[in-house]
């Protein structure tokens, strides 16, 4: 099966892109929900969680306040190591889990969901790496036109990421996202054209 790291900085347009690849037929594990269920309420990973950074972090339902959490860690690297060695353990175990359910129906390509790919995994785990990436000013703007960031919190959530520059070098696939939604189409089929040739699914 071939194992393929979709990543992008933060508001680059990653997500539009794995929708895509999932509407063209693509067997998709996303990062992101399964650190989500990583912390759910009667987990282990929720307790630590609770356990380092305080019972205040829980919403009144029991679920984790995850807009504090990330305001906590966004700016302190070493707070953020501390939640990265509790989540990131859990995600790998759910990410096993995903895989071999996908081996078992016959899937050839799997595409790894992963924003922190570069910062928390080796690429060299994958059989191909798949960057989307635009501009920092035009991220910066899309944080605060689509998700209503102030100036720092942008400013802040971009600066929490290794500069894409140095990822490029280590991506077999850029997809650039400067510009509409066309050309980022456009380019996304030609990528996953490219993908299922390499899994021989073509």
């Amino acid at each position: 099966m071939l194992r393929i790291g979709l990543t992008g900085n933060v508001a680059a347009g990653k997500s539009t892109v794995l929708d895509l690849f999932r509407q063209w037929g693509a067997a998709t594990v996303d990062a992101d929900l399964l650190a989500r269920e990583a912390v759910a309420p009667g987990t282990p990973g929720l307790a630590a969680v609770v356990r380092r950074f305080g019972r205040e972090l829980l919403l009144p339902g029991g679920d984790l306040d995850r807009d504090a959490l990330r305001r906590l860690v966004m700016t302190d690297e070493s707070e953020r190591a501390a939640l990265n060695a509790i989540v990131h353990p859990e995600v790998a175990r759910l990410t096993a889990e995903r895989e071999a359910a996908l081996r078992r129906e016959g899937r050839m390509l799997v595409i790894h969901d992963i924003p922190l790919l570069f910062e928390v995994l080796d690429p060299d785990d994958f059989d191909a790496i798949v960057l989307v990436d635009a501009p920092a000013a035009i991220r910066r703007e899309r944080l605060k036109h689509d998700r209503g960031l102030g100036d720092a919190d942008a400013d802040a959530l971009i600066a929490a990421q290794q500069p894409s520059e140095t990822k490029r070098a280590r991506s077999h696939f850029v997809i650039e996202n400067a510009g509409g939604r066309t050309a980022l189409e456009s380019q996304a089929r030609a990528v996953w054209t490219r993908l299922q040739e390499q899994a021989g699914i073509a």
